[in-house]
Parts: C-alpha cells; sequence; structure tokens
C-alpha cells in the first residue's frame, strides 16, 4: 500500500506529470527539462527527487550531467496505461507546447553531434578507408546474430549507437554501454525517436558493467576490444552477462602491423589471432570461434561469435 501511495502522491501534480510524459518520450538532463517546462533548475531538481523517490524515475550520472529516464516498467507501464485510457484522445495545451520545446531539444543535440562529426571526420575517415565498407561489416553481422529474436539485448562500448540503430528493433529490450559521457550524448542525438524509446543508453566500464549476471541474451563488442588493455577481462564480463545461451558477438581487426593507430588512435591492441579470441571465450564458459573474416583493403576485419554452454563457471582473466 506504501508504495501506491507514493505514486498517487508523486503524480498528484501537472509538473510531474508532464515530466513523466517527457521521459516517456526520450531521456533528458534537468537541464533540458528545465528548458521544455521552463522552469528554473532547482525547482525542476524538486520534482524529480519525488518522481525518483517512488520509483517513477531514475537517475544515470555521466561525467558533469545527469541523464533521467523512466522507472522500473512493472511499476510505471501500468500508470500509462491508466494515462492513456483516461485521457480523451486530444493533447492538451501543455502537452502541444512540451513537444514542440522538445523538438528543439532535438535539434539542439543533432546540432551538437554535426560539429563533433566534422571536427574528427578526417581520422576517422582514415580508419575506415583501411578496411572493407561499413556496410559490409554490418551486413556480416546480420548473418553472424541470424534472424531470430535477439532477446535482451547489451551493446558495450555504444559509442555513437550504431548497432542500436542496426539491431534493437530485433530485441525485447536493448541497452548501450560506453564510458565517454561525451559520446553517449552523441548516441542520444543520434538515435530517432522510435529508436530512443526501444533502447537506453547507460555510463559504464566495459570491465565492470552494472549488471545483473544471466541478463542479456545477446551482447555485441563492434570495435571496441582493441582499445581494452585486458581483453580477456572484457570478455568474461560480458559473458557474465549471458543467460543461458546467450550470444557474444565481437567485431574487430585481425593482426596488423599499423603502429600509426596505437600512436595515433590509441588503439591499445594491433588486431587479434583467432586462437587468442578462442582461448578467451573458453576461459570466460563460451563456446567458438571466428564466425566470418571479412578481407579487403590493409586492414582485415573479423567477426568471432561465442555462446554460453550451460552454466559454465565464469573465470575473470587478465590479457
Amino acid at each position: 500500500m506504501r508504495a501506491e501511495l507514493d505514486i498517487f502522491r508523486a503524480m498528484a501534480d501537472p509538473t510531474r506529470l508532464r515530466i513523466m510524459a517527457l521521459l516517456r518520450a526520450m531521456e533528458l538532463s534537468v537541464g533540458e527539462l528545465a528548458q521544455v517546462l521552463g522552469q528554473s533548475q532547482p525547482r525542476v531538481s524538486r520534482h524529480v527527487k519525488i518522481l525518483v523517490d517512488a520509483g517513477l524515475a531514475e537517475r544515470r550520472k555521466e561525467g558533469s550531467w545527469v541523464f533521467l529516464g523512466l522507472g522500473d516498467a512493472r511499476r510505471v507501464d501500468p500508470l500509462f496505461t491508466a494515462i492513456d485510457r483516461w485521457g480523451d484522445g486530444d493533447a492538451n495545451h501543455w502537452a502541444q507546447a512540451d513537444l514542440a520545446r522538445l523538438a528543439a531539444v532535438r535539434a539542439d543535440r543533432q546540432a551538437a553531434a554535426e560539429r563533433y562529426f566534422a571536427d574528427h571526420a578526417e581520422e576517422w575517415d582514415a580508419i575506415r578507408s583501411l578496411h572493407i565498407a561499413e556496410s559490409e561489416v554490418e551486413a556480416a553481422m546480420a548473418r553472424a546474430l541470424g534472424k531470430g529474436s535477439l532477446g535482451r539485448l547489451v551493446d558495450i562500448g555504444t559509442g555513437t549507437g550504431r548497432m542500436l540503430e542496426l539491431f534493437a528493433e530485433r530485441a525485447d529490450s536493448a541497452i548501450g554501454i560506453d564510458r565517454s559521457p561525451e559520446m553517449l550524448r552523441l548516441a542520444r542525438a543520434k538515435l530517432s525517436e522510435d529508436e530512443a524509446r526501444r533502447a537506453e543508453l547507460r555510463q559504464g566500464d566495459m570491465y565492470a558493467i552494472d549488471l545483473p549476471d544471466a541478463s542479456a541474451d545477446t551482447i555485441i563488442l563492434h570495435q571496441v576490444l582493441h582499445f581494452a588493455q585486458q581483453p580477456g577481462a572484457a570478455i568474461a564480463e560480458a559473458a557474465r552477462l549471458l543467460d543461458a545461451d546467450g550470444r557474444l558477438l565481437i567485431v574487430d581487426f585481425a593482426p596488423h602491423e599499423r603502429e600509426e593507430l596505437r600512436q595515433r588512435d590509441a588503439h591499445a591492441r594491433l588486431g587479434f589471432s583467432d586462437e587468442q579470441i578462442e582461448r578467451w571465450f573458453a576461459r570466460a564458459g563460451l563456446a567458438g570461434g571466428c564466425a566470418e573474416e571479412l578481407a579487403g583493403g590493409e586492414l582485415s576485419v573479423n567477426l568471432w561469435l561465442g555462446t554460453r554452454t550451460g552454466q559454465s563457471k565464469l573465470k575473470v582473466v587478465a590479457a
């Protein structure tokens, strides 16, 4: 009964109803909420605290920013079902104004993303020019994952959210994790409204992901492992999240000697052999190996697919 009372008290305010409607559309920072609502940040923060205390919203800190999303679906979904049924089908003037200002927030995010991409386009193009086209890599990933449901999808090192763009629609739920607050902001700007609803973005470390054991069915590590100082530990942490029969798809470079990528682009590893990946898979309780090799260019891109076999005990290993 206490939980129900907290929920109804939290929703007994028009501003908090507006906040919930906005968070239903997309995750927002407190500053962005204040911008949309036309209220001061301290006032919005007080409303947010009430919603968080009632379990209707969640805070996630990313660097100096704090982003807000909806709380546990088991608590939030029945509330929205009731609100939808009680509504008369016509958006009120507050909702219409909020949606218009929300479009302005999206535009600001997109403009910031475009500036970032323009500033870094030359260095990214230099790396892409060394290997087969990204479209072919993405097609190979789709082949490796097959045509069925991806279940609970986790994209580790999500960057700009491209893997979520490609695969979140096939998942029951999707989480993108990245250590960089800047990259997460870019991902939020890049994802469409529908994609943003389906996918959750979180700041996190590939070696210590804040998700419980056996909480994922499909995990993707796309062009992430070569940045890892301890690739074996990153694979073991990903494997920890896999439920029975869950799959880990790694996409990365085969061994190469482009030393400038280490010096210029902070690549900790100059590619991986099949033997290395298979050894780390085995230590993490996964079966599998190279699913496809994509040659063409100075760098070859390989896909390795590992599958959780039974409930093997995991071993956290160093590189």
